[in-house]
């Protein structure tokens, strides 16, 4: 063994003097390593085991059986079967970097350690170990160059280098080789320590399995796409071929070139081009309004952003492709790498065809180690071991191995299947079975390319050899869109006439043959899951054989089930669980709504009326869902498609289905047409004589007379609907009038009778059980009070738990009021970071949403918390748009309200005369509705009058309220440059905190006042302690304070904790 204090360069030099002979007789050694460099008596570096050493070859090529070695120390061109001598000094420079710095600089699978040699840059030694000169980590990484012609001309060139480079450092340091790096043994690969990892903001999902074989089409995809003038790379080819997960792997390498910013959004479960864009923004969790083109809300918000969008499956939505086109010509650095079997034939694309594995030479056959290296046979061993762990490759069946692959073209899907199939199938008689089918199919279709024929032969292969059963269970599978479970299919059966007991025994023998994956879900049935790519080919065959209509009318049969059982349900104390299991088969209700929408023509068959039956059934039986869940705008469309389609159906089914229309188009403020579906349904219900039907349609036209501000009607209607629940025993719609009364009472400043309507209705939602109930009913219960001054010590008790109830069973309605509310008590408390994330969250869901009502309310109490801030100019523009919502929806008491808000931030700004202008109007408005100013508003308003009064004197004041007094809340707008009408959403700016603090210094800063530790702050923000140390030291520099409990003080007198 060596010793430990060797110089490092001695032994590189006689390591190269020893290559050095070795190359200049034409012999290459091919496993440079640690483990072949040993010592002789005489402590002589010996250079060993030449045992898969080859002879340079005269010829330009090399075969492939030339891609041998330790892959730990490959050079790039060894790795493709290309070695040559400077091969060599490559992994003489990995021996002399892991020395260096006790770590090899590539770690990982065989697979990923490939890829890193041919595409990735050495980390830094000098980042390893600083006393490195130099100099000398130059020299190394020139030997490491991936290019050969880049390294040292000749091996021992490169140790002559070396040693210069060591000998002109300064300092006369000499580089030596520490005691644990001996040549021949290995430091254990050191794990990453805690927090040293950090996850970058991208939605990429997880890779289980590593990327095979796709090595130089990675790095031709990295750098098109790091091309500034390319902006759309489109992956074409057939089914199966590994488009997305090439995709994946290609986005996951560029996420430092595009810090982070990448969104992968799937568009297998849709169908419809009109869906691509609302997909998008879902994927990118971007705010939508009501009324606002989504494709504009994507212009907006990406035309400065920097971002890799991936799209995945888009073949099925072409139609969509225009609008990419459009998206990029207004956001220049915007990128999209799409996946699709089709071309989508738009300006700038550059299509790529993804091609099959590398395959091997079946007339030069190499050994099982080499041929193991081949990605296609790589493939097809891994998917062989996963489904039969003691599976190897043997000198007699590795031929049979290279020949299924080669049959198969190189292609993944095939080869996977293939693999999977090694469980049962020994791979001659694999072999076998695969001869015939291709034999048996070159007789098939030739209208379509021959991989797509191949991968169609492969996967009806795969369907042959099924039992009759088992195929018929494949093709009604294929109608299920992300996953069903074991129930769905057994209910299908039942409805198709059919034994369900089959079922579980036929879902287990496709999970067995990989047609089908299983997936748990917690507190339910497992979740049976198809590959896209197999469902596709699955309802080819289902439509081939005639069964399509049918089994798509069972599907939605099912669905239609499940939704009307879910609606029986979604009212009591299983809501959650309901909901949560509607929003899983979220994309089959879609599909059946879809199908069953589809079903028009001029023909006037019985089954048409009955499928668009179903549409209306769904789309009245998903009416809460949809509320609840925030698909608000999804359901209003699925509904007003199924209406117009459907005027002579079933009246009940009809007035159902309007009803759920009007129930969602009240959330979107769009009364108008409330009134009309309310009225429709109304008349179909007092035909049929439908008590619980008529109560409903009263109570909704109550509504629209309250958000009219027709109190009078809208009293007498509620008075009506409240009788006919009582009357029919509906408690739940007792406590709904109650509660509509309570905001009624509210809206008219009537507080006590306000608060007792809401605690009724509260009472009865409890009994009832009913949480969506209970948690509006604490909201507006907790407004009362907190606008009245009356019993404060319980709001936030109140909104505490109208939250928490929120979002067990996803209603964002409620978490967005109690959200709000709870900003405005943060900010009575004098907690201004608080309030504004509170207020801010608010607006944000009720944006989403299309809740203009919401939006309303919330953007006032926003504007308000602004204005504490000093942010004068976006608490204005928060009013102002606030007003326009306002004004459009003639909620004038609101209207009032945000005109008072105005006034007291213009006064802020000193245009005092106009400030007074404003509360003239408010206070004309809130005389002409019989509305009073809300008392917590009472104080302030209080104060701002009266020092304006104070600044503009007694007579210009009363001329300017007087003034206003007589103008409409439009005309006080147009005085001072104002123009009515909705104004653009308020674009907020981000916060500003006290002394150049940052917002992540703020979080620390009040971590820090709450108590905890360095490492408890670390754990808690998710970072290191050495950058909560960072923060804090920044912090004290700001503030010029030297402890922590200085630090707590300053956050407690500036409201930061």
């Amino acid at each position: 063994m060596l010793q430990a204090a060797v110089c490092a360069c001695a032994i590189v030099t006689q390591i190269a003097e020893a290559l050095q002979y070795a190359h200049d007789q034409k012999v290459i050694h091919r496993d440079i390593k640690p483990e072949n460099i040993l010592l002789g008596r005489n402590n002589e570096v010996l250079l060993s085991d030449f045992g898969i050493a080859i002879m340079t070859q005269s010829s330009a090529s090399q075969h492939p059986q030339d891609a041998a070695g330790s892959i730990a120390y490959m050079a790039p061109e060894q790795i493709q079967a290309h070695p040559g001598p400077a091969s060599d000094q490559y992994a003489l420079g990995i021996v002399v970097y892991e020395w260096l710095s006790g770590d090899r600089p590539f770690h990982g699978s065989f697979t990923e350690i490939a890829i890193k040699h041919a595409l990735t840059p050495p980390p830094s030694l000098r980042e390893k170990v600083s006393t490195i000169p130099p100099a000398v980590e130059q020299v190394v990484l020139k030997a490491l160059a991936k290019n050969p012609k880049q390294r040292f001309e000749r091996v021992q060139a490169f140790a002559e280098a070396l040693e210069e480079a060591s000998k002109e450092e300064a300092s006369g340091r000499t580089l030596f080789v520490s005691g644990s790096d001996i040549p021949g043994q290995h430091p254990a690969e050191s794990e990453p320590t805690a927090g040293q990892w950090k996850a970058r903001p991208h939605n990429l999902p997880a890779q289980l399995t590593s990327l095979i074989g796709r090595e130089e089409e990675i790095q031709v995809l990295c750098t098109l796409l790091q091309r500034p003038e390319i902006r759309l790379v489109t992956l074409t080819g057939t089914g199966g071929v590994g488009k997305t997960r090439l995709a994946l792997q290609v986005a996951t390498d560029l996420l430092d070139d595009f810090a982070g910013d990448i969104c992968f959004v799937p568009l297998a479960p849709i169908s419809d081009p009109n869906l691509v864009v609302p997909t998008i923004v879902q994927a990118l969790g971007l705010e939508v309004s009501g009324d606002q083109p989504l494709l504009d809300l994507l212009k907006v918000s990406l035309r400065d952003k920097r971002l890799l969008l991936l799209l995945d499956n888009f073949e099925q939505v072409l139609g969509a492709a225009p609008g990419l086109s459009e998206l990029l010509s207004v956001c220049p650095h915007l990128k999209i790498l799409v996946t699709s079997r089709a071309v989508l034939h738009i300006r700038g694309e550059h299509e790529f065809l993804v091609p099959p594995l590398r395959l091997p030479d079946l007339t030069h056959l190499p050994e099982s180690e080499v041929l193991s290296q081949y990605a296609a046979v790589a493939l097809f061993l891994q998917c062989a071991k996963a489904a039969k762990p003691d599976f190897q490759m043997t000198p007699a069946n590795i031929r049979a191995v290279a020949e299924i692959c080669v049959s198969l073209d190189g292609l993944p899907l095939a080869i996977e299947l293939a693999g999977a199939r090694a469980k049962v199938l020994p791979p001659q008689a694999l072999l076998t079975r695969l001869r015939h089918r291709l034999q048996v199919l070159t007789i098939g279709a030739r209208d379509v390319p021959a991989r797509q024929q191949t991968l169609r032969n492969t996967l009806a292969w795969s369907y042959d050899l099924l039992g009759v059963k088992e195929q018929l269970l494949f093709r009604r599978l294929s109608v299920f869109v992300g996953g069903c479970t074991l129930g769905a299919v057994e209910a299908m059966y039942s409805t198709l006439s059919d034994r369900p007991a089959y079922v579980l025994d036929g879902i287990a023998s496709l999970i067995d043959k990989s047609l089908l994956r299983q997936t748990e879900q917690e507190g339910e049935e497992p979740r049976l899951l198809m590959l896209e790519t197999i469902r596709e080919y699955g309802l080819e065959v289902l439509t081939t054989s005639g069964e399509m209509q049918n089994a798509r009318r069972a599907h939605a049969l099912y669905y239609l089930s499940l939704a009307e059982d879910a609606e029986t349900e979604v009212g009591g104390p299983q809501q959650a669980v309901w909901l949560d299991r509607l929003e899983r088969e979220h994309d089959n209700l879609r599909a059946a709504l879809q199908w069953s929408l589809g079903q028009t023509g001029d023909d006037e068959s019985v089954e048409k009326e009955q499928d668009l039956e179903i549409a209306l059934r769904l789309g009245g039986a998903l009416r809460s869902f949809w509320r609840v869940h925030g698909h608000i705008t999804e359901g209003r469309s699925f509904l007003e498609r199924a209406l117009a389609a459907s005027k002579g159906a079933a009246a009940f089914v009809r007035a159902k289905a309007l009803i759920a229309a009007a129930n969602l188009a009240f959330i979107q403020s769009d009364y108008d047409s409330m009134e009309i579906l309310c009225k429709e349904s109304l008349a179909l219900y007092q035909e049929l004589e439908d008590l619980p039907g008529i109560a409903h349609s009263v109570y909704l036209l109550a509504n629209v007379a309250w958000t009219r501000g027709d109190t009078a009607t809208a009293r007498s209607l509620l008075t009506e609907a409240q009788s006919l629940a009582r009357a029919i025993d509906d408690e739940e719609y007792v406590a709904w009038s109650l509660f509509v009364q309570g905001l009624l009472e509210s809206s008219q400043g009537n507080y006590p009778r306000a608060r007792t309507l809401f605690e009724e209705s509260l009472k009865i939602h409890r009994q009832l059980q009913n949480k969506r109930g209970i948690a509006h009913s604490l909201s507006q219960l907790a407004q009362v009070l907190f606008v009245s001054q009356s019993d404060q010590e319980r709001v936030p008790s109140l909104l505490e738990e109208c939250l928490a109830l929120s979002e067990e069973i996803g209603f964002k309605e409620g978490v967005a009021a109690s959200s709000w509310l709870s900003g405005q008590v943060a900010l009575r408390q004098g907690d201004l970071v608080k309030a504004r994330s509170l207020a801010e969250k608010g607006v944000a869901l009720y944006r989403e949403m299309g809740h203009r009502h919401g939006m309303a309310e919330s953007l006032p109490a926003l504007g308000k918390v602004l204005a504490a801030q000093g942010d004068y100019p976006t608490a204005r523009t928060l009013y102002e748009e606030s007003l326009a919502i306002s004004g459009e929806l003639g909620e004038k008491w609101v209207v009032a309200q945000c005109l008072v808000g105005l006034g007291e931030v213009v006064a802020a700004q000193r245009q005092l005369a106009w400030a007074a202008q404003l509360w003239g109007v408010a206070e004309a408005l809130r005389d002409a509705i019989d509305v009073p100013l809300p008392p917590v508003e009472r104080t302030s308003y209080d104060r701002s009058v009266a020092a304006t009064r104070a600044h503009l004197g007694e007579g210009a004041f009363a001329t300017a309220w007087a003034q206003g007094r007589s103008m409409t809340p439009e005309q006080v707008l147009v005085a001072q440059g104002r123009k009515p009408g909705p104004p653009p959403k308020t674009i907020i700016p981000p916060p500003t905190y006290p002394d150049g603090l940052s917002a992540r210094e703020v979080e620390v800063l009040c971590l820090v006042a709450a108590g905890l530790t360095d490492v408890q702050i670390a754990e808690k923000l998710i970072l290191s302690p050495r950058t909560v140390h960072a923060h804090t030291s920044s912090i004290y520099s700001k503030l010029d304070i030297t402890s922590r409990s200085a630090a707590t003080r300053y956050a407690i007198e500036h409201h930061l904790a």
